[in-house]
This record gives C-alpha cells, sequence and structure tokens, in this order.
C-alpha cells in the first residue's frame, strides 16, 4: 500500500513497480477480451498510460489492483465494441458445478449465452480471483448483491450445460 501512496504522490518509481506486479492480471484480463496477443499488449501500454495519467484519482490505495482492472476491462470493452467482437473467455472454467473435463468449445459456447455482466462477474471472481468485496467497491454494489448475482451467473452457466445434455446436476 506504501507502493500506491508514493505512485499517487507523482514517485515514477513506486508507480513503475506497481504497474512490474499488476502487468500479467493486466495482460491475462486483456487476453481473455481481445484474443490476440498484440492488442493484449497494446492494451497493457495504453492502460498503464490511463493509469499513469490519473493515479492521483485512486481514493483507496487498498483497491489499486481492483481500480487497474477495472479500467482495463472498460478499455477491453471499448476496443471491442469499435471493432464489434464478439466477447469470449478463453480459459477452461473451474468453478462450482463447471468441470475442468469441458472442451474448450462447450465452455465457450455455455459462456456466450451469458450476459456481459455475468461474463465480467465471472471473469473478475474466478480468472482474476478478485474477493467479493473489492468486486463490490468497484461496482458500488452491496457485497450481498454481488453475492447474488454472482450465484445466478454460476447457475446460469450450470443450465446452458444441463440444456446440453453435458452435465449432471451437481
Amino acid at each position: 500500500m506504501k507502493l500506491v501512496e508514493q505512485a499517487i504522490k507523482g514517485n515514477e518509481d513506486a508507480f513503475l513497480d506497481l504497474i512490474h506486479s499488476y502487468q500479467e492480471a493486466l495482460y491475462r484480463t486483456a487476453i481473455s477480451y481481445l484474443k490476440n496477443e498484440g492488442d493484449a499488449l497494446e492494451a497493457v501500454q495504453e492502460v498503464t498510460y490511463r493509469a499513469y495519467r490519473s493515479i492521483k484519482t485512486v481514493k483507496q490505495p487498498a483497491y489499486f489492483k481492483t481500480w487497474l482492472i477495472r479500467i482495463m476491462m472498460n478499455y477491453c470493452q471499448d476496443v471491442i465494441k469499435k471493432s464489434k467482437r464478439e466477447v469470449l473467455e478463453d480459459r477452461i472454467v473451474s468453478m462450482q458445478g463447471v468441470s475442468e473435463d469441458f472442451t474448450y468449445l462447450e465452455v465457450e459456447e455455455a459462456l456466450l449465452n451469458l450476459s456481459d455482466y455475468e461474463r465480467e462477474l465471472l471473469h473478475l471472481k474466478y480468472f482474476e480471483d478478485v474477493k467479493i468485496k473489492d468486486i463490490a467497491v468497484m461496482w458500488n454494489t452491496p457485497e450481498g448483491t454481488i453475492k447474488t448475482r454472482l450465484h445466478k451467473a454460476l447457475r446460469a452457466l450450470r443450465h446452458n450445460f444441463e440444456e446440453k445434455g453435458e452435465m449432471k446436476r451437481v
């Protein structure tokens, strides 16, 4: 947290150390949205620049990572809207009710049937390992609401698998 406070005060070395420590999370987020290494690397650069420009707007240093990932998600969504590409998850989901035994295409298809909000929530929780408390702060939504929406997203994902007869009720 001291690095964040130093970066907010204008310490460029502290900012670079922070970016270096979160670079992998930024890249994973970008690649999961953009599906292209070049676009993902460009997104990391752009988000680094945007974060540097607006570091003084961080209100709670403890949530710096959440703030940074949110910038990345917003940037990626803007890129996708401009290019009219579909948002797809590129990993096998390993969460309640979904087995690692499913193929990429089965998971991809099940995720496509979810809303953007549900995909984003699942991405934050299960791919970026963001705590529910942090998601609630990021989205300015009560923790209980986030838990409910997460449960509904998981149920919808489970339903997508059950609908195809690919999964028995867990």
